[in-house]
């Protein structure tokens, strides 16, 4: 079924002991702004939604090194091993359209087909998803790490410092996100489609630990959902994201409170607690 109506939501999680996006710019410290908020970049956010949609059996496109389901070890190979993408010289639309009809990702996000050989095609996705903020500066805790193995036969034996671990000891995430109902129609992303991103986002840090975020670190705690009655929508997003208050507490079990704004109330909404 086609979606006719814009979408809107709103994720919350909570970070505990872990490390949920490393700043490979800052020694692999967890992100933050220059006020000591932390951050997640959308682009990891989309990366877990990709992995938990490939868990539920949906077929992605931009896939991890090390998930690869369908022996291919690039881009480039995928998008080859497609028999109705490789026989397309100039259509460029055409191109777009089985492209986004073949991966999830790419009618949901988009993506952009530039290889050496072949079209130079951009793919524009409905989804749109924000960068994550806590909703206080975090505290990060620094470990360092040590070895007591030899790495090399002949080497001495012994406790040799090999880096530094860095962790967020508590913090409330929150980021929104968006479902353009014109976009959709251009890639064919469908209700069905909107349903298994909603619950891709339920199930974000499922099948998601390592050794930086340890199972039972990350928790997704809510996703508001919410529907408007026509394409465009009866508001903004911006004014849909911002009616949605949430405050924190001092309570680690019930770290915030949220307060609705009346434009909320005009809204079909459906809400993910934990």
């Amino acid at each position: 079924m086609s979606l006719v109506n814009k979408i809107d939501f709103t994720v919350i999680f909570t970070v505990k002991g872990a490390n949920p996006n490393g700043d490979p710019l800052n020694g692999n410290r967890p992100r933050q702004d220059l006020e000591g908020f932390g951050e997640v970049s959308d682009v990891a956010i989309k990366r877990k939604l990709r992995n938990r949609l490939q868990d539920l059996g949906q077929a992605i496109f931009v896939q991890s090194n090390d998930r690869t389901n369908d022996g291919f070890k690039s881009l480039r190979e995928r998008a080859e091993g497609n028999s109705e993408l490789k026989a397309i010289k100039k259509d460029s639309e055409e191109y777009a359209r089985i492209a986004s009809q073949a991966w999830f990702d790419v009618r949901a996000f988009g993506q952009v087909f530039a290889f050496k050989s072949g079209l130079s095609v951009g793919v524009r996705g409905p989804v749109s998803i924000q960068m994550a903020k806590t909703l206080e500066p975090i505290a990060i805790n620094s470990i360092q790490i040590t070895k007591s193995v030899n790495s090399e036969p002949g080497d001495k034996k012994g406790s040799d410092t090999m880096g530094m671990k860095h962790v967020v000891d508590f913090g409330v995430y929150k980021f929104s996100g968006s479902i353009n109902t014109q976009l959709a129609e251009k890639t064919g992303f469908t209700y069905e489609d909107a349903r298994l991103i909603k619950q891709a986002l339920e199930t974000l840090f499922e099948n998601d630990a390592s050794s930086a975020r340890p199972e039972g670190t990350m928790e997704v705690r809510a996703v508001y959902w919410w529907e408007h009655d026509s394409q465009l929508g009866q508001f903004s997003s911006a004014q849909v994201h911002r009616a949605l208050k949430v405050i924190p507490t001092t309570d680690e079990d019930q770290p915030y409170t949220v307060e609705k704004g009346e434009i909320l109330s005009q809204l079909k909404e459906s809400v993910y607690e934990v």
